[in-house]
């Protein structure tokens, strides 16, 4: 994967897979801490303490529909090269929390990427989620929620083209504000 939003897509994409019904995806960037953190918290069904031991195993999966789970396993891979690590929590029956953090200089790390299409890519295919998005770059934040978005839709779906046309723009706009 060349950039850690589709990472970030993979690992959400689990989530919702294992039942997650929300789901928090958070990215942090401050240049003093020369640190980037990406986490992504789910109430889905979670793991046991076995099963978070072999998540980020390449060839471990709790799927039925493939042999392998990559997801993880690309996660940790790409947080090492640039001198950063994975972390997961998950308890059975509350969810799971997926943390990585790299060196935000390296010259290994992957770039950010498009993460408006992320959010995007999640809302129309599970638009029944309850999803919010935090990104934040020293210190000033995009904030975004679908629960406030569904508030001021007045019953438009939110995976309606119009819907997604609307928040594309508006998150593209944000992310482009916030990192000026």
């Amino acid at each position: 994967m060349e950039d850690l939003s589709l990472h970030i897509l993979d690992v959400a994409e689990n989530s919702i897979a294992a039942g997650a019904r929300n789901l928090s995806i958070t990215v942090s960037e401050d240049a003093r801490q020369d640190l980037l953190v990406v986490e992504i918290e789910d109430d889905g069904k979670g793991m046991d303490a076995e099963a978070v031991q072999k998540a980020a195993d390449p060839f471990f999966t709790s799927r039925t529909t493939r042999r392998v789970g990559l997801g993880l396993a690309l996660l940790r891979e790409a947080a090492e090269a640039a001198n950063g690590s994975m972390h997961i929590r998950s308890t059975p029956g509350s969810g799971t929390t997926v943390s990585a953090t790299f060196q935000l200089s390296h010259i290994d790390r992957k770039p950010l990427g498009r993460m408006a299409e992320t959010i995007i890519a999640l809302i129309a295919t599970s638009a029944e989620i309850d999803l919010r998005y935090a990104h934040t770059i020293d210190g000033k934040t995009v904030d975004f929620d679908t629960k406030e978005i569904r508030a001021h839709l007045g019953g438009m779906p939110l995976n309606s083209v119009a819907a997604l046309s609307a928040i594309r723009d508006h998150l593209t706009q944000e992310e482009h504000t916030l990192a000026q």
